[in-house]
């Protein structure tokens, strides 16, 4: 074989290594209460930190109950929702190529259920179906709350703090964009949701578990986000998160790309803050500041061979 075409070869086969690698964390929740607790909340902060997302299985929610969501979404798209996308101007814009840079092939309708619910006020929805979600979506905050406290566990911080700042002044917002990203015909043309990070806290997706189409960027390229078989729940972290941090866990940036073979269905809850929430880094997170380097030479002195965060403590300390 020719020097180049093994090179070429030897080149292909790293990229196929990496991107085989390339495999968003998958935690398991029935770990936490066994003698894996320690390595599986190790694994969940390396997902917070390293990636802004993960999948959480064995969360204790009744795949029942998420099946039934489920069914029970598709049946109001077909019926109240799909022949009207089709009739729309983007789906007309794609057949004319004559598309926007600002379209996204997507069908939805958003759903508040804390601190105020509107399920009520969405036309066409079935009873059965207002029912099943709010059950799903008690249990889903449970999830969440408990997501957010082994977070603040593995933060170091109150294990409160960030459903606290959340809070304002009644309680965290809770809301559901429930999507469908129709089959599409010419899927290069457009994007089922363009390239984009999460403004709020932390998001907890039902997502299709047939058809393909998230994809999350990390490291320089896009990762595939595969159907989430046996009802996983699918979670990312938001732009208020990496604040709250003081940039330790990242919001990332993703995308639904569209697909020609299938119509991909999308439950995608926000846990966020509310509106009046006032949210900044959590004191713990941040580092010492306005301090005399003389100040910060001498404590060094006596702590040269010993960790960096408490001599980062001790400074912040001296400067309050």
């Amino acid at each position: 074989m020719p020097v180049c075409n093994n090179l070429t070869h030897l080149l292909h086969s790293e990229l196929s290594i990496r991107e085989k690698k390339m495999e968003v964390p998958v935690i398991d929740f029935g770990e936490l209460d066994g003698e894996r607790r320690s390595e599986t909340m190790a694994l969940l902060h390396g997902a917070c930190e390293k990636w802004g997302c993960f999948q959480i299985e064995n969360h204790g929610i009744d795949k029942s109950l998420m099946e039934k969501v489920k069914q029970l979404v598709n049946q109001h798209y077909e019926e109240n929702m799909k022949d009207s996308f089709y009739e729309s101007e983007i789906a007309k814009g794609l057949q004319n190529k004559n598309l926007t840079s600002d379209a996204d092939w997507e069908s939805t309708f958003f759903i508040w259920h804390h601190p105020k619910s509107n399920i009520d006020e969405i036309t066409n929805l079935s009873d059965e179906l207002r029912k099943v979600m709010d059950a799903y979506i008690d249990k889903l905050i449970k999830l969440a709350e408990n997501l957010s406290e082994l977070m603040c566990e593995n933060l170091g911080i109150e294990k409160d703090y960030i459903k606290e700042s959340f809070s304002g002044s009644k309680g965290p917002s809770v809301g559901t964009k429930v999507a469908k990203y129709p089959q599409c015909p010419r899927p290069e043309l457009v994007r089922g949701l363009r390239e984009h990070t999460d403004a709020g806290g932390i998001i907890l997706l039902l997502q299709d578990d047939q058809v393909p189409g998230l994809e999350f960027f990390k490291d320089g390229q896009w990762v595939e986000i595969p159907p989430s078989k046996n009802n996983t729940v699918f979670v990312n972290t938001g732009d208020q998160m990496e604040v709250l941090t003081n940039g330790r866990y990242k919001s990332a940036l993703h995308r639904v790309m569209a697909d020609k073979n299938g119509s991909r269905l999308s439950i995608a809850t926000f846990y966020n803050p509310a509106g009046d929430a006032i949210i900044s880094p959590a004191p713990k997170l941040l580092y010492p500041n306005r301090f005399r380097f003389q100040d910060y030479l001498n404590l060094y002195a006596t702590t040269k061979f010993a960790e960096k965060g408490p001599r980062f403590e001790s400074m912040k300390r001296m400067v309050n």
